[in-house]
């Protein structure tokens, strides 16, 4: 008769985690969270900066429009601004004091819409036709961003 002797191997199974692989894991997991929170500064830095260029193309572009629309006020745009009631008032003002008029709307303009805002217009009669340069200038964390364009006067 035979007889089947049964050995018992023991073999030891796995249960469960063991503490280094936990922390192991929570490790890993730190780090792609650091990553992903970085990712959302960033993202959120440039929102802001788009947003400030977007406003000072806007206000550059308004700028270069009311200039070519009262193009015999040229030298009149490198002045100072000044609230002649031009605008609502129904009153007649001469393409000097309008122009007056527009500088004082696009500096408040700069002020409201961009931090530490600026407008400078320079005014080049040297060349045919003549040209304004449109410099909007405004403060960033860490530097100063400009936006600049260079607009004809045409009819002048």
């Amino acid at each position: 008769m035979i007889t089947w002797q049964h050995s018992k191997i023991t073999t030891r199974t796995a249960r469960g985690f063991s503490l280094i692989e936990v922390l192991i894991a929570l490790i890993i997991m730190s780090v792609g969270m650091l990553g992903i929170a970085s990712l959302y500064v960033h993202s959120m830095q440039a929102g802001r900066t788009s947003l400030f260029r977007h406003n000072a193309v806007t206000l550059a572009g308004d700028v270069a429009d009311r200039m070519r629309a009262n193009p015999t006020g040229a030298n009149a745009y490198t002045g100072a601004g000044a609230d002649n009631s031009c605008i609502a008032q129904g009153t007649n003002c001469s393409n000097v004091q309008m122009a007056a008029q527009d500088i004082l709307g696009w500096d408040q303009q700069a002020v409201d819409t961009l931090p530490n805002g600026d407008v400078t217009i320079a005014f080049d009669n040297t060349v045919n036709p003549p040209v304004y340069t449109i410099a909007i200038t405004w403060d960033e964390p860490g530097q100063q961003q400009n936006y600049t364009i260079i607009t004809p006067i045409p009819g002048f």
